[in-house]
């Protein structure tokens, strides 16, 4: 018996430290189908008090929820929200109609670097207004990556933010060897001003020291991007309607790509094991 009601408390603390989701309703058309089922992108209208209307992949917990769903589709569903993930449920079809042009980022077709080659050069401007160059971080091992700070959705660019986070406690708790050094390049520099950068620093943590904030002009942040994988798409009349996929770079102290960490589902522990691999000389 006693057994049995201490099996029934942990179950209850367990559940206790499930995070609550956040409901939203949420109104809009289907633009891609992830053929796994997965990932349906929506171009969504205002969800009231938590976002305005824009594109944003929205992932499915259930792919069940993805059948029959076609781009054009019009939908009402359910957005979940806790502070560390975000999906869609309890979507019902309402319609269909055309689906609007977007204007994807006018950049020639690039070759993406590949692991070992030298990662492009470029000036950035950090959170403090100061110019540098990529390459002045040669001799530190490098965990770069692509944000913007008005990403809603927090298992997108603020997932992001918390894994650069762990990975920063582990180098200041001494968990790797060598200089290292964490860059987030914000591909939204009309909103991302150094004093927006500094100020999201802030919010995050971000010992500048080791972990510096920056972008470039929109053009040049985009090509320069691309060569890593970047992919951004934008809403001209709606500036904050950005869709990005996520590409997170390790590159070593010589400037060169490791490998490349796609997506949201990598761990910060992998990315600790990719900058630990980096020779220190």
């Amino acid at each position: 018996m006693r057994r049995f009601a201490l099996l029934l408390l942990l179950f209850a603390v367990a559940c206790a430290r499930q995070p609550e989701a956040r409901q939203y309703q949420l109104t809009g058309q289907v633009l891609v189908v992830k053929p796994d089922g997965s990932e349906l992108v929506v171009h969504h209208d205002e969800v009231k008090g938590f976002m305005p209307g824009m594109t944003m992949p929205f992932r499915l917990k259930d792919p069940a929820l993805a059948k029959g769903r076609l781009p054009g589709d019009l939908i009402r569903a359910t957005l979940m929200v806790t502070d560390e993930d975000a999906w869609l449920t309890a979507i019902e079809k309402t319609g269909w109609a055309p689906t609007p042009e977007r204007q994807e980022s006018a950049q020639p077709a690039v070759a993406l670097v590949k692991p070992g080659e030298t990662v492009p050069d470029e000036t950035l401007v950090d959170q403090d207004g100061q110019a540098f160059r990529v390459s002045s971080l040669n001799g530190s091992a490098v965990l770069l990556t692509f944000i913007y700070t008005r990403c809603p959705l927090p298992d997108f660019c603020p997932r992001m933010d918390a894994f650069f986070a762990a990975v920063q406690k582990a180098i200041k708790e001494g968990r790797l060897r060598g200089p290292v050094r964490l860059v987030s390049v914000s591909f939204d520099p009309d909103f991302d001003t150094p004093a927006e950068l500094r100020a999201h620093a802030s919010r995050v943590g971000a010992d500048k020291a080791l972990w510096t904030f920056a972008t470039a002009p929109r053009a040049r942040v985009e090509a320069w991007g691309a060569r890593l994988g970047l992919s951004v798409i934008r809403d001209e009349k709606n500036p904050s309607d950005i869709t990005h996929n996520l590409r997170t770079a390790v590159i070593d102290r010589q400037g060169r790509l490791v490998t490349i960490l796609e997506g949201n589902r990598w761990t910060p522990d992998q990315a600790i094991a990719a900058l630990a691999s980096v020779p220190t000389s």
